[in-house]
Parts: C-alpha cells; sequence; structure tokens
C-alpha cells in the first residue's frame, strides 16, 4: 500500500511581499510622476493648434541651461525614489534611514507643487486645465506623505 505523504504543519502567514506601505508608495509616485509628464504635455498642448504655449516668460536667456538642469533634477528624483523604495522594502534590513529621508522628500515636493499651483492660479492667463491638474497632484503628494509616514512607523520585516 502507497503511503500518502505527510502534510506539513501548518504555517504562520507572513507578511504579503506585494502590499503595505512601499506598494502604495511605488503606485502613488508612478501616478504622480504621470501627472507630472501630462502636466508638461498639457502645457505643450497649444503648439498642436497653431498656438504659442508661452506664458510671459521673466527669465533671462542664459539662466535656462540652469533652469533645464533643475527640472532635469526634478524629475530625476522620484524616478530614484521609485528604484530606492523598491529596493529597501524587498531588503532585509528595512533601510529605516531611508525611509524617514523619503518621509522628508515627499513633503519638500508637497511644498513645491503647492508653490507651483498658487503660482498658476495667480497668473493672470493660467489655464483651468493646469490648475486642476496641479490640484491633482497635490492630493497625490498629500498621499505620498500619508503613506510614508505609514511605513516609517511599520515595523521592520524580517524576510
Amino acid at each position: 500500500m502507497d503511503s500518502l505523504p505527510t502534510p506539513l504543519p501548518p504555517q504562520k502567514p507572513g507578511p504579503s511581499p506585494a502590499g503595505g506601505p512601499a506598494l502604495r508608495l511605488l503606485t502613488l509616485w508612478i501616478a504622480w510622476f504621470l501627472a507630472m509628464l501630462f502636466h508638461t504635455d498639457l502645457g505643450l498642448m497649444p503648439l498642436f493648434h497653431g498656438l504659442s504655449p508661452e506664458i510671459e516668460s521673466h527669465v533671462d536667456p542664459a539662466q535656462l541651461p540652469a533652469v533645464f538642469g533643475a527640472m532635469l533634477g526634478y524629475f530625476l528624483v522620484p524616478l530614484a525614489a521609485l528604484v530606492l523604495i523598491a529596493y529597501a522594502d524587498t531588503s532585509a534590513s528595512g533601510w529605516r534611514r531611508w525611509r524617514w529621508f523619503h518621509l522628508g522628500l515627499g513633503l519638500l515636493y508637497s511644498v513645491t507643487n503647492i508653490a507651483h499651483m498658487v503660482v498658476d492660479i495667480l497668473i493672470p492667463d493660467s489655464r483651468l486645465d493646469q490648475v486642476l491638474l496641479m490640484g491633482v497632484m497635490v492630493l497625490i503628494g498629500l498621499l505620498i506623505n500619508l503613506e510614508s509616514w505609514r511605513w516609517c512607523r511599520a515595523p521592520r520585516v524580517v524576510r
């Protein structure tokens, strides 16, 4: 008679590898980044209709390389955050300092988004679609801050 395999003892369920604040942060940063790209794209839409997208600029053309460099950095930081969140969440150590730094980063981006939205509102020829999109970005940023706070307070999970 064939013996049946002995069943394994019940296992204590561990944390889901795909869940928690880190997954929500990844999703929120991707949504924020897509909204940022759409904000830029939406600003250029008048070009496709033979109109100028320019709002009166007060930037000296000699300073444009610095402006472009700052924008490049502003775009690259969230991309780096996405990668670091994934590594931190799958690391055995949990990268506690990175979690707190990330919370500060989210707060900094929220402040810059709020300032940008206020400027968009105050510009006389601002477009409602751009202001609404900045409002969405501010909301996503606040959710990033909330999830970052939860991630900072979450216990370290040993994997």
